[in-house]
């Protein structure tokens, strides 16, 4: 009996990108996006700084389907400085279709349906360092004092440190 035929070196597999592309286009044509690219590649279509402080949410096109409006959900803070930059915005995303697909650029501090889908994701700064605690490094040294190797010393040493310093904080 003969073995099936394979075709290439996928062996019978498919990969995931072909199983799930029907998919993702029927998702994002659903919000108006026939260029599902505009959603994967935002940062790289407009720019590091834009995409940071916006998302594509919509686009509608009109009736007589001469443009569409392309809408950008963004904070409160950042929409001043977007609606500065609609006609670049416009440019760039007409540029990763080909024509002139868009004709306005909308901004909204909010999802064009509803809350519960346009969520803005905060970016938060980093937590500061906090100063270490000599008294929990002296104590953690003194605990490794007899390992040899230099390396699991020191990590060691750190983990203990913070290990005490932790034990302080939590009884207090």
């Amino acid at each position: 009996m003969r073995s099936p035929r394979h075709n290439g070196t996928t062996y019978g597999f498919s990969r995931a990108v072909t199983l799930m592309q029907s998919r993702i286009r029927k998702a994002s044509e659903g919000r108006g996006f026939s260029e599902s690219r505009l959603l994967t590649h935002w940062a790289e279509i407009v720019g590091e700084d834009t995409a940071k402080v916006s998302n594509p949410v919509d686009i509608k096109y009109s009736r007589g389907g001469m443009g569409a409006t392309l809408t950008l959900l963004t904070t409160g803070a950042s929409a001043p400085m977007l609606e500065m930059q609609k006609e670049q915005i416009r440019k760039k995303v007409n540029r990763c279709y080909g024509y002139n697909a868009i004709s306005r650029v909308r901004i909204t501090q909010s999802a064009p349906t509803g809350f519960a889908d346009g969520k803005v994701a905060f970016q938060h700064a980093p937590k500061a360092a906090k100063a270490p605690d000599r008294e929990a490094e002296g104590r953690a040294r003194e605990a490794t004092t007899g390992v040899e190797s230099e390396e699991l010393r020191q990590a060691l040493e750190r983990l203990g440190a913070n290990v005490i310093s932790k034990d302080k904080t939590h009884k207090r």
